[in-house]
């Protein structure tokens, strides 16, 4: 008999591979970087980051159409970091306050994404997967038709969360305080408490068409 598989699936995440030296670098648009440290800055557009870390603030950052593989950036501190389109495989966004984080029809492999402060972040239409969201405070999270594979939030608060079209499988809700869901019918793969399923009772009473009345 085949063995059970505990569900949901934890992710497979694990922090950038980084060198003990960076060399200090300015970015650009269309660059190719390897192992630098580099200041956000505003048009760094369809660039690619290998081993580097991205600090400091700016009044807008463009990651649009980016490649990413073994990046950290820290302590990010801009009103928008846009990583729409971009392909990205292990990437660390640590502390930071940022207003819109943009992530629509990104690629997105082994994400963390912690300690930071986001008043808008949208995954609209991106792959994710084995990524970990923790001890971070959203305003409002967008996942319209997003695909969500082994994803997990820890320690976390939402206001609210656009849930309309996603697809999710091993979606590990546990950790997200949320004020609410716009869809609950597109939870099916996601793991919630029973606490929270509790607290939304009315709301996916709701979507199966019960009148509730007291």
């Amino acid at each position: 008999m085949a063995r059970s598989t505990e569900r949901p699936l934890p992710p497979r995440v694990s922090p950038p591979d980084l060198p003990e030296e960076l060399a200090e670098a300015e970015g650009r648009r269309h660059g190719d970087h390897l192992g630098q440290r580099i200041p956000l800055a505003e048009d760094l557009a369809h660039a690619q980051f290998e081993q580097c870390v991205l600090c400091g603030s700016a009044d807008r950052v463009d990651l649009t159409g980016a490649t990413l593989l073994d990046v950290e950036i820290a302590d990010a501190r801009t009103p928008v970091l846009s990583l729409r389109d971009a392909t990205i495989r292990r990437l660390r966004i640590a502390g930071g306050r940022i207003g819109t984080l943009d992530l629509s029809g990104a690629h997105v492999a082994e994400l963390i994404l912690e300690h930071a402060r986001v008043d808008y972040l949208s995954l609209a239409a991106a792959r994710v997967q084995d990524s970990l969201i923790a001890d971070c405070t959203v305003a409002t999270l967008d996942l319209p038709s997003a695909t969500m594979t082994r994803v997990r939030f820890e320690r976390s608060r939402v206001d609210e969360v656009d849930t309309r079209g996603l697809r999710a499988d091993s979606l590990d809700l546990r950790g997200l305080d949320a004020l609410a869901f716009l869809d609950v019918t597109a939870l099916r793969g996601a793991t919630l408490t029973g606490r929270q399923v509790e607290s939304l009772a009315s709301v996916f009473a709701q979507a199966a068409g019960i009148d509730v009345q007291d």
